[in-house]
């Protein structure tokens, strides 16, 4: 079984520590070395200077060598209150000349003293062997017991790790208590998160101590948001479904209702065109729908081009030029016979264009005695590109034209329009928003009819957004 992933303290504490003991056990065992080294040298040259003093008093006795001291002498030059001395003088044949018959050193060539460590007497001796030519050669060989050395070491050691290991522990308290502050609004972004409701997509609160928590509380907020979006959107497109669909369902219910009550074949077939009528408007609407959904789906990853603005009115004329004939309507377009260029999504150009034209053939028409006139515009201002539909219909008060604009409306507006204006010019602000365009809409001359406008920004305005 796969043991659970540690805490981002313990790892931190971790890979911060061991490396940091690891180093502060090699500087001890270094320094210990070099202490060790530099004591050892001291300690020799106290040796060498009693060898010194030694070979100082070896005296030439006709063909043989003695030294010059007795044994009282000798012990009050090499007193050590700490220590055991030993020494030997011996002459160039290795005859003991004075001192422990036991102790012998040998010094190599061309060296005038050699130290080393000599087990003697079941321990351990530092010795030292001085080589003298005057007045003949011989050689003197004192050696010490290390009891002093080896327990200043000790001390050394003691008083050199204790302080280092003191101030370790307190590094990692110091470091243990920083990471848990930095790491702490890590542990309450998790608990802000755990705590929440299904529904609560507001931006989280986090009080970043480092850039990198900021980063990520920031990057859980732009997230949130994104969800946010999306579950607004389905909701909105649930509430559109449900209350642009209700009129056309119960129309088509009434209508069924109306035809099975009768039993003349004719009023069937009426009632059944007209059930056909409804279900095609309201898959219209599904539609239109689906395509407020998908535009708002579509803003992260749409991506706007140079378009020709007078080439898309022209060909939208001529789409529904057959339909406005058939309905008395005089449609016509101005400001198209140069080229206009503009940054737009061709696809979302002509959705606007679409919708706009339909519902001026929709409800734009509905005045009578007046001729039906809808006018698609292009015109360039200062501030950037108009694209404008005009017809000269009943129109709507200016509250209900916003309310229109928001989002699909019938009520009130819808019945003074004669069918409800649905989702169009919903889809229409969507697109144009989407395009960087804002959408304006007011009423025509003297309060009749409509005039939609899609206002582009200037073409270098456009590519720097």
């Amino acid at each position: 079984m796969t043991p659970p992933p540690s805490t981002l303290r313990r790892r931190l504490l971790r890979t911060v520590l061991l490396p940091l003991a690891a180093t502060w056990i090699a500087g001890t065992v270094v320094s210990l070395a070099i202490a060790q080294y530099f004591s050892q040298r001291a300690f020799d040259r106290s040796l060498l200077d009693d060898a010194y003093l030694l070979a100082a008093h070896v005296q030439v006795d006709g063909d043989r060598l003695r030294l010059d001291l007795t044994s009282q002498e000798v012990d009050t030059v090499l007193f050590d209150p700490a220590e055991i001395t030993y020494f030997s003088v011996r002459d160039a044949t290795g005859t003991l000349v004075a001192g422990h018959a036991e102790l012998a050193g040998t010094v190599g060539p061309g060296r005038e003293h050699r130290a080393s460590d000599l087990a003697f007497g079941g321990g351990v001796l530092r010795t030292v062997t001085l080589r003298s030519e005057t007045p003949v050669r011989f050689d003197v060989t004192v050696a010490q017991t290390t009891h002093s050395r080896d327990a200043e070491l000790r001390l050394l050691m003691l008083y050199s790790l204790l302080p280092q290991f003191a101030l370790l522990v307190l590094l990692a308290a110091w470091l243990r208590r920083s990471i848990g502050r930095d790491v702490q609004p890590l542990a309450t972004l998790r608990r802000t998160l755990e705590d929440r409701g299904l529904g609560d997509l507001t931006p989280v609160a986090a009080e970043a101590s480092t850039r990198d928590v900021q980063s990520l509380a920031t990057a859980i907020n732009i997230l949130l948001q994104r969800l946010d979006r999306s579950i607004r959107a389905q909701r909105d497109f649930a509430g559109n479904v449900a209350h642009e669909l209700r009129t056309p369902l119960a129309g088509i219910r009434a209508l069924a209702a109306y035809g099975l009550a009768h039993a003349d074949p004719a009023v069937w077939r009426e009632q059944l065109a007209a059930i056909a009528a409804s279900e095609a408007r309201a898959s219209s609407l599904v539609e239109r729908l689906l395509a407020v959904a998908l535009a708002a789906e579509a803003e992260s990853r749409l991506s706007l081009e140079p378009t020709a603005l007078d080439a898309a009115v022209r060909d939208a004329v001529l789409r529904f030029l057959r339909r406005a004939d058939d309905a008395g309507v005089d449609l016509g377009a101005t400001g198209i016979d140069a080229p206009v260029w503009v940054m737009a999504d061709p696809t979302l150009l002509e959705g606007i264009l679409n919708n706009l034209l339909d519902n001026a053939l929709r409800y734009g028409v509905g005045s009578e005695g007046v001729q039906p006139v809808i006018t698609v515009a292009v015109a360039q201002h200062a501030d950037g590109t108009v694209l404008s539909v005009q017809d000269n219909g009943p129109g709507a008060p200016r509250q209900q034209q916003l309310a229109l604009a928001e989002r699909g409306t019938q009520g009130e507006a819808g019945q003074l329009l004669g069918q409800g204006a649905g989702l169009g010019l919903a889809l229409v602000a969507q697109y144009a928003r989407l395009m960087n365009a804002r959408m304006a809409l007011t009423s025509g001359p003297h309060g009749r009819g409509w005039v939609c406008e899609i206002v582009f920004p200037p073409l270098a305005d456009s590519r720097a957004k």
